[in-house]
């Protein structure tokens, strides 16, 4: 075994689990620690609430982007939803609601972010440091940050120059009033579509700027009625049995379909409904082909709307598409030339993914001082299960590569906390102070799922116009190639023969 470094020595606390993140990740596996038994546990967030990106995320329309009934824990199905595809408030409400109904708040520490975590190896422990100085320890630790929380700024020229008012929408600032403003948006993803449409109607004129434009298909919401609120909340069946019909769409709607290109020939027939969805709702031809995606339906994540499209149909509103120069003190300069003055200047332009930094968002250092990000760099983004990587003992992931189908992230957070859990039962039975997947389970893993690309659409379509941030810098897409009814059972299966269980607990 390698000689273990020097780490301070500054320790304030020890608990058998450290969570990071307290999203929906995080909350999902402190309900099931406790279910099984593993109650001293603490759940570290960098945020001032709980909900991670729900916390986060106030843009106006803010909203789910799959129905409800699938987008909630199995265990804690919600029967008041509002609509469909509730809003993000309701959100946020559920993740403080779950937090309470399960004991969570006492052990969920809040304003306190991770600046990095590194493995003692004679003691078998994590030594966890947090940007307020402290360093606390635990026996395992559990990366619950997802990818989705580190808002990314646009590198354009000039952009910090501006003079007015400049925004993310992931950090949305609601003491400004854009009535009657000139703004520009840069970014037509997700978080676009939803604001777009809420805010042209205020706003004296709106400029878009877009990259690559969205797949868009109807949106099939609506309000739910009070009275079917209560039904479904006192009918456990008609609880299963919506759920079961929305676990059934979002399966066909994204999973078989980006999963199984190959056999579930069914991106074309998207693709007509979006392209004639988009023929009705924009009158211009000009803007209507502006707004047609040149590359494969599910290269990019497809969204709904029933106002997006539609929105671009208003005097106020202009889309743009030639390539931005520069960022002025008082507007946008494109490559044509052309020059908008704006007043406020929003950033729709996502997330941090496979970038430097986010994938894990600190330093995380195991056997010999190996980092984290460092392997991933060496080896490709790759994780047991989506859960473990060899060198990392004690260490699993929620949304690690390989572990997510493109399911409900729900469904995911439950498998892995399921998979975490059987771990550690193994570890309590043992009396082992050190758990680790083995090279060779890893290594199994990883063909299994590159031998499964060729189904994918990432590599059957015209995918290499997307600019999709599925694709990591290795021109991998580390989702997990299988169908949620797999995914399951491998949480529920997988041998743990897999991990090696070694060394005494003694702390």
């Amino acid at each position: 075994m390698a000689q273990a470094r020097q780490i301070p020595s500054l320790v304030r606390e020890h608990h058998d689990v450290i969570v990071i993140g307290a999203g929906f990740s995080g909350i999902g596996t402190g309900i099931k620690l406790d279910e099984a038994g593993f109650s001293d546990f603490l759940i570290l967030e960098q945020g001032d609430g709980v909900g991670g990106a729900w916390h986060f995320n106030t843009y106006p329309g803010v909203a789910v982007d799959i129905p409800s009934l699938s987008y909630s824990f199995s265990f804690e199905r919600n029967p008041y939803w509002s609509r469909v595809f509730a809003p993000g408030t309701e959100l946020k409400a559920y993740a403080e609601y779950c937090v309470d109904k399960y004991g969570l708040r006492s052990r969920i520490r809040l304003n306190t972010g991770v600046t990095g975590c590194e493995f003692d190896e004679q003691s078998d422990v994590w030594h966890i440091t947090t940007d307020n100085g402290a360093v606390l320890t635990a026996r395992f630790i559990v990366g619950a940050t997802g990818v989705l929380t580190q808002p990314k700024n646009p590198d354009i020229p000039g952009i910090d120059t501006f003079q007015g008012i400049k925004m993310h929408t992931a950090r949305w600032d609601h003491t400004v009033d854009l009535k009657g403003k000139r703004v520009a948006i840069i970014g037509t993803g997700a978080s676009a579509l939803q604001v777009i449409p809420e805010i042209a109607p205020a706003v004296s004129h709106l400029t878009v700027f877009q990259r690559t434009p969205i797949w868009v298909i109807p949106k099939v919401d609506a309000a739910i009625n009070p009275l079917l609120q209560k039904l479904m909340a006192k009918s456990t069946a008609l609880q299963w049995s919506a759920r079961m019909l929305s676990q059934a769409i979002v399966e066909v709607g994204f999973v078989l379909t980006g999963q199984y290109h190959r056999q579930f020939k069914v991106a074309k027939l998207y693709e007509k409904i979006a392209r004639d969805y988009l023929k009705k709702a924009v009158k211009d031809p000009v803007v209507r082909a502006k707004l047609t995606p040149n590359y494969g339906f599910g290269c990019k994540r497809p969204s709904t709307s029933n106002t997006y499209l539609q929105t671009f149909n208003r005097d106020n509103v202009a889309l743009v598409t030639e390539a931005i120069e520069a960022v002025t003190e008082n507007g946008v300069r494109t490559r044509d030339g052309g020059v908008h003055e704006i007043d406020v200047l929003i950033c729709a332009t996502g997330f941090k993914v496979f970038e430097s930094g986010n994938m894990p968002p600190f330093p995380l250092k195991g056997i010999g001082g190996c980092d984290l990000e460092a392997w991933w760099d060496e080896n490709r983004y790759q994780a047991y299960e989506g859960v473990s990587v060899p060198a990392f003992p004690n260490a699993f992931l929620i949304l690690g590569p390989n572990g997510y189908n493109g399911a409900s992230y729900f469904q995911l957070i439950e498998m892995q906390a399921r998979h975490i859990v059987r771990c550690l039962t193994q570890a309590r039975k043992k009396g082992a102070s050190r758990v680790e997947v083995t090279p060779e389970a890893n290594a199994r893993y990883f063909r299994a799922m590159k031998a499964r690309t060729g189904n994918q659409v990432f590599f059957n379509n015209s995918c290499s116009t997307a600019n999709s941030y599925y694709f990591d810098k290795h021109g991998d897409v580390p989702f997990r190639p299988a169908t949620s009814v797999e995914a399951h059972l491998r949480s529920m299966t997988f041998p743990l023969s897999d991990y090696r269980f070694s060394g005494a607990a003694t702390r």
